[in-house]
C-alpha cells in the first residue's frame, strides 16, 4: 500500500515576483504583463519516498479529477493500492468523481492547508516561473513541465519538503 498526498496549484500569466540580489543603488527589472489565462498543476507525492507524479491540465472539475485518478492508477505498479490524502474541494468530494479500483480517497479536515504536504511543493514549482515573462500559456506550461520533471528526478528534495514528522510511515510496517 502507498500513502500519497495530492493537491492542485493554479498558475497563470499573472507574474510571480521574487526578491533578487542587485548592486547597491540599482533596481532590478522583471518584465511582466497581467493576463488572465491559467492552468493547473496536479501533483501526487509519496512523502515517505519522495516519488511524485505531476500532470498539467487546463481546468479542473469532477471529470478532470476522474482522469487524474485514472492516470495515477496507470502510474502505480500492477496490483498496488494507494490511499490518497487530499482536501475537500468540491470536485474531490463529488459523488460524480470516478475513483478507480485500488485507489482510496482520504479527506483532510476542512480549511486545513497546513496539513497538506503537497502545499510545500508549490514554491519549488514556482521557481520555474518567478521573475520571468512568457509570451503565451504554452511557453509557461513547458517551463513548469520541465520543472516538474526535474523535481520528479530529485525525490530527496521532495521528501525533505513533504515528510512531516506526523506523517504515517507505511514502509516501516511492511
Amino acid at each position: 500500500m502507498r500513502l500519497l498526498a495530492y493537491d492542485e496549484h493554479r498558475l497563470g500569466l499573472k507574474p510571480v515576483y521574487r526578491r533578487v540580489w542587485a548592486r547597491r543603488g540599482e533596481r532590478p527589472l522583471a518584465v511582466g504583463a497581467h493576463r488572465y489565462r491559467w492552468f493547473y498543476v496536479c501533483t501526487f507525492v509519496e512523502p515517505e519516498t519522495g516519488e511524485s507524479l505531476s500532470l498539467l491540465v487546463d481546468g479542473i472539475d469532477t471529470e478532470v479529477m476522474g482522469w487524474v485518478l485514472r492516470e495515477l492508477r496507470a502510474w502505480l505498479g500492477e496490483g498496488e493500492e494507494a490511499w490518497v490524502v487530499l482536501d475537500q474541494a468540491g470536485w474531490h468530494v463529488s459523488g460524480r468523481v470516478e475513483v478507480p479500483e485500488g485507489v482510496r480517497l482520504v479527506f483532510l479536515p476542512p480549511y486545513s492547508p497546513e496539513l497538506q504536504p503537497v502545499e510545500r511543493v508549490w514554491p519549488l514549482v514556482n521557481e520555474a516561473v518567478a521573475n520571468r515573462y512568457f509570451r503565451d500559456l504554452e511557453e509557461m506550461m513547458e517551463a513548469v513541465a520541465e520543472r516538474c520533471r526535474v523535481l520528479a528526478q530529485d525525490p530527496e528534495t521532495l521528501r525533505r519538503h513533504t515528510l512531516f514528522h506526523w506523517w504515517p510511515r507505511t514502509k516501516e510496517l511492511a
